[in-house]
């Protein structure tokens, strides 16, 4: 190195040092690195470039990026971050985190991030910290963020990244944020409609299963209940086995009101829908429903103004308020009240996207509330189920709701509950309204019940049982029986001399054929024959067939020798 010249600046004079040939007394510009190269080379420029365009891409992010300390204090934040906490940049920097974001948690512990419990087990703080202890970066890291902007509290989902810095000594952690709120809520509504789809066909096909084994359990029944009448039909008074008849009588019906129960779910009900004013009819029935849940407990009735009028069957409503209401009652403890209300409604399409099988529409509101123990979430999925019950054992069979939620699908309409575990129950019913320019008047009193006036029946039914029960009671009620156990073989006989046959009583669902195609070639042969036809099966099935409809005579099994009789002089007795 070369000697110090007198008057020269030492800077000068050290930067010799690097060995290059200078002239001596020429001073040597002083010069700074800049990526590893002079300011005045191209290469310090480019780096300068470099650093500009890193400075303005972090700055101009799409994403939230915060530079933070080991102390989790913000250091640089760029504007992304700073619009989404409300926040100057300025304000930002030397805030811990959770403040800085205007965390919820922040503002519930003023300590700060890191201090209360929810703090503690934060993803972002959690990502934050293990970075700085391993000193790897993490990725895709969800985490649901409450900002705190005044009074409003925004809920953000952030996917995070973090990346360990160190530079001259001084450790760093980047924090980048993406927010995906709006694709991970609607992620989260398709994953709620997709439940409500598994709920909904796990329904119907429970339901199929109830229909399926109701039917055949009703043709069982209505061979208990068919030989329990004809035995107590020929048995005196006092004798000792008339009673053993009464009870198996007894225990019969009260199975076959089980099944009805059960084909109102799997909505196989047989209905026969009228026009109903609901206001009417629910008033008609606050005497009755009073009767059933006591005294203890006050029926509230707010009936809605101008209502729509509906079409279903009444008793069917009967059953929807009956169980509805001795649910409430089940809800509450000795006091309380059940709030029976109705209402017009329309239903939009940003109501029925937001609830599964819902369409838009028209609709007439029944609801009923109570101010019982209510039920949770979990309990709120599984209401409907047949057999499901919260009720201690013996106190309830689970087809209470059951049955409702099968009547409303049944007619068409939608139902929604609403609970909370202590604040009660509100059921909401959704049926379609009717055009007042369609409808229809109650019809008159069903004729009296008589006995046969020695009229041939062709009884068509594949069911042993509920053939031999049916002949022997069409023969009590003074009728002629000519009986078949399939379609073919009704066809057969009627190709002999059947001229006498009046009546064909014939069970819908067959092996082979239906009932309705029997009765239609029975009639070519035989034009003065009418028809009555019978099922285990009824609305959705037999409808499905195309047999019931306006003039069409039905009866559902089982039923009684007092319902056989007074269906049959209907159908027999109806000229038109």
């Amino acid at each position: 190195m070369g000697d110090i010249v007198a008057g020269e600046d030492e800077s000068v004079v050290k930067g010799r040092g690097i060995g290059e040939n200078m002239e001596a007394g020429v001073p040597e510009r002083k010069w700074s690195i800049v990526g590893g190269a002079r300011e005045d080379t191209p290469a310090a420029a480019e780096a300068q470039r470099a650093l500009a365009e890193l400075a303005a891409i972090y700055e101009h992010a799409p994403i939230a990026m915060m530079l933070v300390d080991r102390g989790l204090r913000a250091v640089r934040v760029n504007a992304y971050a700073a619009n989404l906490a409300g926040r100057t940049q300025e304000e930002m920097i030397g805030m811990v985190g959770g403040e800085a974001m205007r965390c919820i948690h922040h503002f519930e512990d003023p300590k700060g991030c890191g201090f209360s419990p929810s703090c503690e087990r934060c993803p972002i703080r959690c990502s934050v910290l293990s970075t700085f202890a391993d000193k790897k970066g993490r990725e895709k890291v969800e985490a649901w963020l409450t900002i705190v902007k005044g009074e409003d509290k925004d809920e953000r989902c952030l996917l995070l990244s973090t990346s360990y810095l160190d530079g001259e000594g001084l450790e760093r952690v980047l924090l980048c944020a993406q927010d995906i709120t709006d694709q991970k809520r609607a992620e989260l509504e398709r994953e709620r409609l997709e439940a409500q789809l598994i709920q909904a066909q796990k329904m119907e096909s429970v339901g199929r299963l109830a229909g399926g084994v109701a039917h055949d359990y009703n043709n069982m029944l209505g061979v208990i209940i068919g030989h329990a009448e004809l035995g107590l039909s020929g048995l005196d008074a006092k004798s000792p086995v008339r009673d053993d008849l009464e009870q198996i009588l007894k225990a019969a019906e009260r199975s076959a009101d089980i099944t009805r129960k059960l084909l109102g779910f799997a909505r196989k009900q047989t209905i026969s829908p009228k026009i109903l004013d609901l206001n009417d009819t629910v008033t008609g029935m606050l005497k009755m429903l009073r009767h059933l849940i006591g005294e203890d407990l006050e029926i509230a009735w707010m009936p809605g103004g101008d209502l729509r009028p509906v079409k279903m069957d009444p008793s069917q409503l009967d059953q929807i308020l009956a169980n509805l209401c001795v649910n409430s009652k089940d809800a509450m403890d000795k006091a309380g009240r059940i709030t029976i209300g109705t209402e017009n409604v329309v239903l939009d399409e940003a109501y029925c996207s937001n609830h599964a099988g819902f369409v838009p529409g028209e609709f007439v509101m029944l609801s009923v509330s109570d101010d019982g123990c209510g039920m949770d979430r979990d309990t709120l999925e599984h209401i409907f189920e047949p057999f499901f019950t919260t009720k201690e054992v013996g106190k309830g069979t689970g087809l209470g709701l059951s049955t409702v939620y099968g009547i409303v699908k049944q007619n068409n309409g939608f139902i929604n509950v609403y609970s909370e575990p202590g604040k009660g129950t509100t059921t909401k019913i959704y049926l379609q309204s009717q055009s007042l320019g369609n409808q229809e008047r109650k019809n008159a009193t069903a004729p009296a019940i008589k006995r046969g006036k020695n009229e041939v029946i062709l009884l068509v039914e594949d069911d042993i049982g509920i053939l031999h029960i049916t002949h022997s009671m069409l023969e009590r009620l003074g009728y002629r029986v000519v009986a078949a156990q399939s379609p073919q073989e009704a066809l057969s006989l009627s190709e002999q001399d059947l001229t006498e046959v009046q009546l064909v009583m014939t069970d819908v669902v067959m092996p082979g054929m239906d009932g309705k195609e029997l009765a239609t070639r029975l009639k070519t042969r035989l034009p003065h024959l009418k028809t009555l036809f019978m099922s285990g099966y009824t609305a959705e099935i037999v409808v499905g067939h195309g047999i019931i409809g306006k003039g069409v005579k039905f009866i559902s099994k089982p039923f009684s020798v007092a319902e056989l009789a007074a269906k049959l002089r209907e159908t027999l007795d109806n000229r038109n």
